[in-house]
């Protein structure tokens, strides 16, 4: 099931999968993640929560329109390869057309670039590195 969540919620999982449990959760947090328009998802197993996803008003200038920048997508190993990041994502698409969004970019880390495109996200840079964290390429989406 897919809820809307806080960001305290994010902050367990963001520290395991993307960070490998070595930070303190506090420094989990995302700017912009209390920000108005900011919003969480979650996908609960039972009553477990096994997948997360934060979106954020962000514009890219040479992008057109109203965008959004998908951060700190992470799915527990157990979990993954069984559609969840898939659902998340498609409920977050819906959501953000309806809210008159008009692309979704992220950066995404190298590991993660197919599942990104079998959505259909483009690859729009060069790879780059983030220090401590890893590989990355930006990512868009259309939506409208």
């Amino acid at each position: 099931m897919i809820r809307f969540i806080s960001t305290e919620e994010t902050l367990a999982i963001r520290n395991k999968m993307l960070r490998e449990g070595k930070l303190h959760l506090d420094k989990c947090r995302f700017a912009g993640d209390d920000e108005e328009g900011a919003f969480h998802l979650g996908y609960y197993e039972a009553e477990q929560l096994v997948c997360i996803a934060t979106f954020h008003p962000q514009n890219k200038e040479r992008f057109v329109g109203k965008g959004y920048q998908l951060r700190g997508m992470a799915t527990l190993t157990e979990f993954q390869g069984k559609g969840i990041g898939n659902r998340i994502l498609n409920f977050a698409i819906v959501y953000l057309r309806g809210r008159e969004v008009n692309y979704l970019w992220c950066n995404a880390r190298k590991a993660a670039l197919k599942f990104y495109m079998s959505i259909g996200f483009e690859i729009v840079s060069d790879e780059f590195e983030i220090p401590g964290v890893g590989p990355h390429r930006e990512m868009y989406l259309k939506i409208q």
